[in-house]
């Protein structure tokens, strides 16, 4: 059992999609939640205003907190994970910084995810990292003008995807700070990938703590609701705090049956108010 309750923000690119994407937020609202993430929510890397204005007005309306949001990452459901390490879309990727980061700015958003991107043919790893070092500088150079941070996050079940640990993840962050001096960067510590991957959880939260920036949580195998698998996410949640972190927790999880279904879980950390509404 937790001393103190985390703050739960809902993934609704993985929960409630059950609903239409911009029914999600009020769904999540409905459910008991404050906070709500998305991975990139549009089908291009830049959307026309009339599609950034009703994915920010059905936010608004609902009446939660944005609190995590991706950059463009290509095709997903196809097996891309990003592009700020892809030689051929870098300059898309560049372009979707204003885009991204203005979302945020006017939703009150401080967290950015921007996926790394799997090795590509036709570039070395080299050209690939540095071309990653230049982007992500790019990102969070912007994202630090109004308090916000780039995350870094290790990512499973993607072959080319080359950051797999935390320590993956902090090389890159740690470049990025030592050759442009930028410090508005971060890891993302998704406890599914990382135990997935092999890493030491409870190792990486207490070597790393100082550099989380964002948590996310699923159970494994399957990926779906805590207590589902064999995670223990308690005791991770609980390593977290005691180490100081105090930030948001997003639920990106894949539900094992309906999403309303999937959160009796939360009544295991026995807390009067689950969602974080003091934030």
């Amino acid at each position: 059992m937790l001393t103190a309750v985390p703050t739960f923000a809902v993934n609704c690119s993985l929960l409630f999609t059950e609903l239409p994407l911009l029914q999600r937020p009020a769904a999540a609202r409905s459910a008991g939640f404050d906070a709500v993430e998305f991975w990139w929510p549009f089908d291009s890397a830049l959307p026309g205003d009339a599609e950034v204005t009703a994915f920010e007005q059905a936010i608004l309306d609902a009446g939660v907190q944005l609190t995590g949001l991706n950059f463009a990452a290509g095709d997903m459901p196809g097996g891309d994970r990003g592009l700020v390490s892809w030689p051929q879309r870098s300059l898309e990727f560049r372009d979707n910084i204003a885009v991204t980061l203005g979302i945020g700015e006017r939703l009150g958003c401080r967290a950015f995810n921007a996926l790394y991107g799997n090795r590509v043919e036709g570039s070395t790893p080299a050209a690939q990292d540095e071309l990653a070092a230049e982007n992500l500088a790019l990102a969070a150079t912007a994202a630090g003008s109004f308090g916000a941070t780039v995350l870094v996050e290790p990512v499973s079940g993607a072959e080319r995807y080359p950051l797999l640990t935390a320590a993956d993840a902090v090389a890159v962050i740690d470049r990025v700070v030592r050759e442009s001096g930028v410090t508005s960067i971060g890891l993302l510590a998704d406890l599914y990938h990382l135990t997935v991957n092999g890493d030491d959880v409870s190792k990486a939260i207490t070597t790393y703590a100082d550099r989380i920036a964002h948590v996310q949580i699923a159970d494994a195998p399957g990926r779906h609701e805590p207590g589902t698998g064999t995670i223990p996410i308690a005791q991770h949640l609980g390593e977290l705090a005691d180490a100081g972190y105090d930030g948001w927790i997003g639920l990106e999880y894949k539900p094992s049956g309906p999403t309303t279904d999937s959160f009796g879980w939360l009544t295991d950390l026995a807390a009067p108010d689950r969602s974080g509404s003091d934030r």
